[in-house]
């Protein structure tokens, strides 16, 4: 392919907002997008191709350039050092007269260390080997691989046969995933499908997808979702009860409630109250009442690395700290909303046994009021989606 000046000029002004200031890579990407309505579909999926990869292999790019980028002149030598290693040619342009082609490729090849070979912080693969041990390079491996475009049908309105001949009208092609999902053949942008806009389907995840279906939700039932946010897994759970029961969303950030609520509307669904945690009362008045209780729970975010490579680099060690208590707290907070008999399902996109499997061994050591049932870790090497961890426990008093 050809380099166009104007695209790498996004790219590498794109990476100085991510960067130097500090925005978050899809809003970056989506700003420059926005900003260069002429782009035809190609461009848009080279430019935001582009950035997602040098966002998630920085570290390794850095280091072939021995030294990080400061200015937007220096992201188009991180552009540079992308291109050559997808075998690409650099132009005759000012922004590479600097460079030596065989050099920097002489440096890739000879590059060792796991932690810059697999892109990661120092201190981020020493928790990962700390906590994974013999598992950490694998996971690592499959975190750094892009992800798939995973459709979820909305059963409440089509059937998956349905959808994959409606999309296949509008030039998009899918093939059939687990109980429910569809997996683009092709990344393309859906949401400007008449699907899309008529409900048919939301883009969740496979792993996240597992979700709904482990936490063992049926038509009828009382279902509290506690840490709703914008309300994925919520649409889910309403699916599988099919508009019966009762479906009560709670989340202590309003903002995401109200995107939860414009996604309930597309997707029909009828049986869900979204109530904002304003005080404590509003989750105590729910003690006892519910015959599932789903616990979202804040997390590091690490199993979601493939499609959030900023997040990375953004990280520091003492969130992961701080987000290990407030899973404890909201453990302890929420956990009492399942009356007895009913179901407690923890989740988290995280990897890490901290946040995981010890969260919930220490939540039964200190709670006698409930079992645990099942545990189940995806693994991104393993089920090749994202990395996810769950927990169903019963109360028993």
């Amino acid at each position: 392919m050809r380099l166009h000046a104007n695209l790498v000029e996004g790219v590498a002004t794109t990476l100085y907002e991510i960067f130097q200031n500090g925005r978050y890579a899809d809003k970056a990407i989506q700003y420059t997008l926005k900003n260069n309505k002429r782009w035809g579909s190609r461009d848009r999926n080279f430019v935001a191709e582009s950035v997602y990869e040098i966002v998630r292999w920085y570290r390794l790019f850095y280091e072939i350039r021995t030294r990080e980028p400061q200015t937007v002149r220096d992201w188009y030598q991180m552009f540079a050092i992308y291109w050559l290693i997808k075998g690409g040619e650099l132009p005759d342009w000012d922004e590479f007269k600097s460079l030596n082609p065989q050099t920097l490729l002489g440096r890739y090849e000879r590059v060792q260390k796991l932690e810059s070979k697999e892109s990661i912080p120092d201190w981020l693969h020493e928790i990962g080997q700390k906590e994974l041990k013999k598992d950490w390079p694998s996971t690592l491996h499959a975190l750094n691989k892009r992800a798939p475009i995973v459709l979820r049908v909305n059963t409440l309105k089509i059937s998956r046969k349905e959808l994959q001949e409606a999309l296949e009208k509008e030039k998009i092609l899918t093939y059939p995933f687990g109980e429910s999902a569809l997996i683009l053949k092709k990344r393309t942008n859906v949401f400007g499908t008449d699907a899309f806009k008529k409900g048919f389907f939301e883009v969740q995840d496979a792993a996240s997808q597992e979700v709904a279906a482990f936490a063992g939700v049926e038509p009828g039932m009382r279902v509290v979702d506690a840490c709703a946010g914008a309300g994925g897994k919520t649409l889910h759970l309403a699916a599988l009860m099919k508009n019966k029961g009762q479906l009560i969303a709670t989340d202590i950030l309003e903002w995401k409630l109200g995107e939860l609520k414009k996604r309930a509307r597309r997707a029909g669904v009828s049986n869900l109250q979204i109530r904002p945690i304003t005080k404590s009362n509003v989750y105590k008045r729910l003690y006892n009442t519910a015959d599932r209780v789903v616990i979202d729970a804040p997390c590091s975010g690490l199993g979601v690395l493939r499609r959030n490579p900023d997040s990375k680099w953004k990280l520091q060690p003492e969130f992961i700290q701080n987000i290990k208590e407030t899973q404890k707290e909201i453990l302890d907070k929420y956990s009492p909303i399942t009356k007895k008999d009913g179901i407690l399902t923890y989740v988290t996109c995280s990897i890490l046994p901290s946040e995981n499997q010890d969260q919930i061994k220490a939540f039964l050591e200190r709670n006698d009021q409930f079992e645990l049932i099942e545990e189940k870790s995806l693994w991104p090497q393993d089920f090749g989606f994202d990395g996810f961890y769950m927990a169903k426990m019963r109360r028993i008093k």
